[in-house]
């Protein structure tokens, strides 16, 4: 089988010539597309065109028919056996693969796809069934797994640390900067993105070599519930989705009820940056779940992650004063940042001891955990609506 290196050359020529190819449906458009792949093993000349040249030659290989990626990386196989043993030149082995790689999804004519329409609108042919998902964002991984499906993820992003099973699964790189190469040598029949986040040149490119990928836009609580209703559609998880989503749902109206009966509105300033000062704007998670659990955003504006000093926070005069931060595992930073606060008694928060530490991942990640958020900021915000005495959340581990 082609090593490591070998793929990544592969995909580095893919670049080259993706941009002339715009769909699995037209890929006998590309350069080296001339090759016919004969199923019935018939040997005859081909002639086959690379990037550079046309070369000529007799190519003795009957591939399997293609039902499942155990046949795909047969006959890939069978591919680099035959190249090498003929002594072709490495460069068309590469074409020959790339090829293979591009046109088998759509020659596997017994694996049944069905049209699907993303959050984007853009309408793809997915697996009726996806056995091979990578999930390009930790939110995403976090759902699957939430749904009962993780033993369909062959691949995550770096932070996706919840549950602690999906440590275990390979890395494709950060949802920022995915590695394509990496993602297309798991063999995925399925990758699922995230529009605040993802490049959209890698869902294209992703596209443009024959794998489907369907893209959400979760943007507030109500499409979070929406994202996880969908995914659970395209997983065949419809009951587990709609069970995770009624239990968001439920929880939600709850706090509402809690809220309602408070007699005033704490002011609460949300930094989710420590160096420069950074907050939260209106079109956040942040913001929606200070307002459902009773408190006014005194950063809400158009900017969604505005920059502040000390002088202005000092004006704000902010009841509640929220640490966290988009770095994880910085627990010795955010103490800090809180030390640093309560040198200002000016500030009713510093004044009154009412500055408090949270974890990141339950109030900026696009998951049914926004919900444990939600109850984790009312208690901070709404402590005399809890019944509690102890109501101070537990620092980020």
């Amino acid at each position: 089988m082609a090593n490591n290196e070998q793929f990544r050359r592969v995909i580095q020529i893919s670049h080259k010539v993706s941009s002339r190819i715009q769909e699995s449906e037209k890929l006998f458009a590309c350069p080296f597309a001339s090759l016919i792949i004969d199923y019935s093993g018939n040997r005859e000349r081909r002639k086959i065109s690379d990037i550079n040249s046309t070369v000529s030659v007799k190519f003795p290989i009957s591939f399997p028919v293609i039902r499942s990626s155990e046949d795909r990386t047969e006959a890939m196989q069978s591919i680099y056996t035959a190249i090498k043993d003929h002594g072709i030149a490495d460069k068309l082995f590469l074409s020959l693969l790339l090829f293979f790689l591009l046109v088998s999804p759509s020659l596997a004519k017994n694996i049944k796809t069905r049209l699907v329409t993303d959050q984007m609108g853009r309408k793809i042919a997915i697996p009726v069934n996806p056995m091979r998902v990578i999930a390009l964002a930790p939110s995403i991984t976090e759902i699957i797994f939430e749904l009962g499906q993780g033993e369909r993820l062959k691949g995550v992003t770096q932070f996706s640390d919840s549950p602690p099973q999906a440590h275990a699964l390979p890395k494709v790189g950060s949802y920022i900067h995915l590695d394509i190469e990496r993602i297309v040598a798991l063999n995925p029949d399925l990758c699922i993105a995230i529009k605040d986040g993802n490049p959209r040149y890698v869902v294209y490119k992703l596209q443009e070599l024959g794998i489907p990928v369907y893209v959400v836009n979760p943007r507030n609580l109500s499409s979070v519930i929406e994202t996880v209703l969908e995914i659970g559609y395209i997983l065949n998880a419809n009951k587990e989705a709609q069970s995770v989503a009624k239990e968001m749902r439920n929880e939600i109206s709850r706090i509402k009820g809690i809220v309602a009966k408070a007699q005033r509105k704490p002011k609460v300033f949300f930094q989710i940056g420590i160096s420069p000062i950074v907050a939260v704007g209106s079109n956040t998670f942040i913001n929606e779940l200070i307002t459902l659990a009773g408190g006014i955003n005194v950063t809400a504006g158009p900017n969604p992650y505005p920059r502040f000093s000390i002088e202005q926070v000092l004006f704000l005069k902010p009841d509640i004063i929220i640490i966290t931060s988009m770095a994880r595992g910085s627990t010795k930073l955010f103490e800090s940042a809180k030390n640093q606060w309560e040198k200002w008694p000016e500030i009713p928060a510093c004044r009154n001891h009412r500055i408090f530490l949270v974890d990141s991942n339950l109030v900026d990640r696009p998951t049914p955990r926004l919900v444990q958020g939600l109850r984790m900021l009312l208690k901070i915000i709404h402590p005399e609506l809890c019944g509690e005495n102890q109501w101070r959340p537990a620092p980020p581990q």
